[in-house]
């Protein structure tokens, strides 16, 4: 069924054609809410993760505009199914500090076999820093000491996200 929604042709997408440009603020803001939801609904409890652009999608959307720094986790279990989706640390607009004590403290006390984590920039650039490499391997080192696989780490901007996964950064 999801395949049949990602195939409409122009005359079946009521959205085909439609700009940006033709939206009010106020018709962008719910379009964007939409978007939340119905990404949100794909990522919520129980439902697996089997479309690496789709989560993408939603991290961009829950995280782009943000002000500050914002670190996410998306905790999965053995399948790779949502248990939950958590905003662990907030920092600045050029940083945010995030303790692997604590993501390993969270990943254990909701039972996380894996997790993917995600944070923004708010500069706009999705460019991962080293600090950003740094810390992705301080995760991985923590995680794996109690055998919780760290399956992803996305940078999130507004002109878009890089994944350190596709990137063999991992």
């Amino acid at each position: 069924m999801q395949q049949q929604r990602l195939r409409l042709t122009e005359t079946e997408n009521r959205f085909a054609g439609l700009k940006p440009a033709d939206l009010t603020e106020a018709e962008a803001e719910s379009l964007i809410d939409l978007a939340l939801r119905v990404l949100a609904a794909r990522h919520r409890k129980g439902q697996a993760i089997e479309n690496p652009a789709q989560t993408q999608a939603y991290l961009r959307l829950r995280l782009a505009e943000r002000p500050n720094e914002v670190f996410v986790c998306l905790f999965l279990d053995t399948r790779h199914r949502v248990i939950a989706v958590e905003e662990l640390f907030q920092g600045t607009i050029d940083g945010a500090s995030v303790h692997p004590r604590e993501v390993v403290r969270r990943a254990l006390q909701v039972n996380a076999a894996a997790l993917i984590v995600a944070h923004n920039h708010p500069s706009g650039v999705a460019e991962p820093s080293q600090a950003d490499l740094r810390i992705t391997q301080r995760l991985q080192q923590a995680l794996a000491l109690v055998d919780i696989r760290v399956l992803d780490h996305v940078v999130v901007a507004t002109e878009g996200s890089v994944s350190l996964a596709e990137r063999s950064l991992l």
